[in-house]
């Protein structure tokens, strides 16, 4: 079976950025940078430490390329290496005491298909609450949720990078879910 366009496209890009060419990888940072840079701040809560976070995990990148496995999806390959950056800055964040360091967050705007004004201020509004009540988890339980649902890693793979147990992991993933219906329902739910 074939390689999609996109798929070959992607592949010519990358094979180009493995041999040094900085427009090919610019192509890449273009393609993955939103992404990468939506785990960042899920993961680390703070735009500023995502904004340095995206670019640490691209210069990382970059450096690693000629060693890449084509065998793991490059998008896989990318959260990766964004979600360990992430993970040690946090460990980094604890050891000098500024686990909760301020700063702001903004939503990280979703993709859609041209749809309305009405419809795109409702989706804003809806992912603004969702990242507030998100910034307002301790990390214990931030960190995990943001691995799992935005990084989209098994509760295995989140276990072995934060050195944990997959029961620890679930506990924590439960103990998020739970929270974040309780500050996500609306008032008159409210107990």
């Amino acid at each position: 079976m074939g390689l999609s366009a996109e798929d070959a496209a992607l592949h010519d890009v990358l094979a180009r950025a493995q041999g040094g060419d900085g427009e090919a990888f610019g192509e890449i940072y273009r393609r993955f940078s939103r992404r990468v840079f939506g785990l960042c701040l899920h993961v680390l809560g703070v735009r500023e430490d995502a904004e340095d976070a995206t670019g640490e995990v691209f210069l990382r990148v970059r450096g690693a390329l000629p060693r890449y496995d084509s065998s793991v999806p490059l998008d896989s390959w990318l959260m990766r290496i964004a979600t360990n950056l992430c993970v040690d800055r946090l460990r980094r964040r604890l050891r000098e005491g500024r686990l909760f360091a301020p700063g702001s967050e903004e939503a990280v705007e979703g993709q859609a298909a041209d749809p309305s004004p009405l419809a795109e201020m409702m989706e804003k509004e809806q992912q603004e609450i969702v990242a507030q009540a998100l910034k307002g988890l301790p990390d214990r339980y931030r960190v995990p949720i943001a691995l799992r649902y935005y990084a989209e890693m098994s509760y295995d793979e989140i276990a072995e990078r934060l050195g944990q147990t997959r029961q620890e992991v679930a506990t924590s993933l439960f103990r998020a879910k739970q929270r974040l219906r309780r500050a996500l329902a609306p008032a008159s739910e409210a107990p």
